[in-house]
């Protein structure tokens, strides 16, 4: 007896449910999971960022259904930090190829600030943004947010796959939290729980005690940069015999910024910076004590031709000097990944207000809740939690997105159906591009597969008949 073997054909969608259905255990119903994916892939497909309504009318929904897909951010069906969890896991198992140096992984962790002027909106407060760009206001009424990404090579070049963001200031439930911004990072990095040892690259914020003794803990390394005012420490000489007394821990007091005049003790090396040819740098390595660790960690003194100078900082002393100016060099691709995430994806772009909250005044500073009833602390929480899943859903939706580009470039370009005038050949294609190629697919993932799969069916059965505007449009 023969058995006929049936292969179903790549197509975008089915690949993009095959990846989503890995993280169906963070929810405790079927249903709420296929409520998220239409979040995601209606973030994925619209072609305005104008909250929740932008999502129905991607998908053609039932207007009727946008209380009840408002509702579903606020549902405690969705564990939040499983589903960090679980993305983190997804990631590395969709991806051939992340990024690994001494066979550990690289993670990029920054900070954003999101502008937000409702006056019922939990967190917002007033923050400070320091930028040498003249249309970028001093001060702004938003969001303070912290942001994981994950580096992976692709073909050419590295994208930062976003992990996990949150909201990490503006609340503050108990006068007795001593918790700073460092700390925050730290759980975030906990929540994601990153199987594997790996080097976290940041910028100058992160090079404090707390960062580093908190990611030793764990087997972990920082790269950073350090400020031009930054002092080490020589290791102390024994000279003679002991004598009486506590024995010295910390030799001569080195300023760091000497490490950058001395340019005849240099070393000369070609730049491996993103877009950079012809280009060569001068560094200096030194492995000097570091008061706030107590420990020797490894400096890189960089001189470039034309971008000026920077000390470079890294807690692992194996690591080579040309690999910690590599590492610290690719840490601007988490910039990339925040301009897609704000112009493309809509990740930030959320509008929930809380009814009952207490109106915040203009240039408010944190909302102090430990006198506040537990009530109001819970309506707080359940905001917040909204807040959140709207921003873990545009990062799924970006990193999908992602996926589909660094794995499946030709399945893109052949689904793109439109006309772009530069094409390079082995560089995998935007984010728009590929979200170009799902809105020109979707019609026919929904008429195709509505018996076969349930996420097709789900949404065939909740959509507007009289008014189909995405089958429309892809004719």
């Amino acid at each position: 007896m023969l058995v006929r073997t049936l292969i179903r054909p790549l197509s975008l969608w089915g690949l993009w449910w095959d990846a989503i259905l890995l993280l169906r255990p963070a929810f405790s119903r079927l249903r709420s999971f296929l409520w998220f994916a239409i979040i995601v892939a209606g973030l994925t497909v619209r072609t305005e960022l104008a909250g929740v309504t932008s999502i129905i009318r991607a998908l053609d929904l039932q207007p009727r259904l946008y209380n009840k897909l408002r509702d579903h951010f606020h549902s405690s069906a969705l564990k939040l930090d499983r589903l960090s969890a679980l993305w983190a896991q997804a990631v590395l198992r969709l991806f051939p190829a992340p990024l690994r140096v001494n066979g550990r992984l690289v993670l990029v962790g920054d900070g954003i600030k999101i502008g937000k002027r409702g006056k019922k909106m939990p967190a917002v407060k007033l923050l400070h943004q320091q930028s040498d760009v003249n249309t970028k206001p001093e001060y702004i009424m938003g969001h303070s947010l912290q942001a994981v990404s994950l580096l992976v090579k692709a073909a050419q070049s590295v994208f930062a796959v976003p992990l996990a963001v949150r909201i990490h200031e503006g609340l503050v439930w108990s006068n007795r939290d001593r918790r700073t911004l460092l700390d925050k990072m730290l759980d975030l990095l906990g929540i994601l729980d990153i199987n594997g040892a790996f080097y976290f690259v940041a910028d100058a914020y992160y090079a404090a005690h707390k960062m580093v003794n908190g990611l030793l803990k764990q087997g972990n390394h920082l790269v950073t940069r350090v400020k031009s005012n930054a002092v080490a420490y020589a290791t102390p000489e024994l000279k003679g015999s002991r004598t009486r007394g506590r024995p010295l821990l910390y030799g001569k007091k080195i300023k760091l910024k000497t490490l950058l005049q001395d340019k005849k003790s240099m070393q000369k090396i070609a730049s491996r910076v993103y877009g950079e040819h012809d280009v060569t740098l001068q560094y200096r390595v030194c492995d000097l004590l570091w008061r706030p660790i107590g420990r020797v960690v490894r400096f890189v003194a960089v001189v470039h031709p034309t971008r000026g100078s920077c000390l470079l900082m890294c807690t692992d002393t194996s690591l080579e000097a040309a690999e910690i100016i590599h590492l610290y060099g690719l840490r601007f691709k988490i910039e990339c990944c925040f301009k897609q995430a704000v112009r493309q994806i809509g990740t930030f772009a959320y509008h929930f207000w809380m009814k009952g909250m207490t109106p915040l005044r203009h240039r408010n500073g944190n909302q102090y809740l430990h006198r506040h009833s537990s009530d109001y602390r819970n309506q707080i929480k359940r905001k917040v939690h909204a807040y959140h899943v709207h921003i873990q859903a545009g990062v799924i939706a970006q990193g999908l997105l992602q996926y589909l580009s660094v794995v499946f470039p030709k399945l893109v370009w052949a689904s793109f159906g439109s006309w772009l005038r530069t094409i390079r050949p082995g560089i995998p294609p935007s984010e728009l591009v590929v979200a170009n190629a799902l809105r020109q697919t979707l019609p026919e993932f929904l008429l195709g597969s509505s018996k076969s799969n349930s996420l097709a069916k789900f949404i065939a059965d909740r959509q507007d008949k009289q008014n189909m505007r995405t089958f429309r449009l892809a004719a």
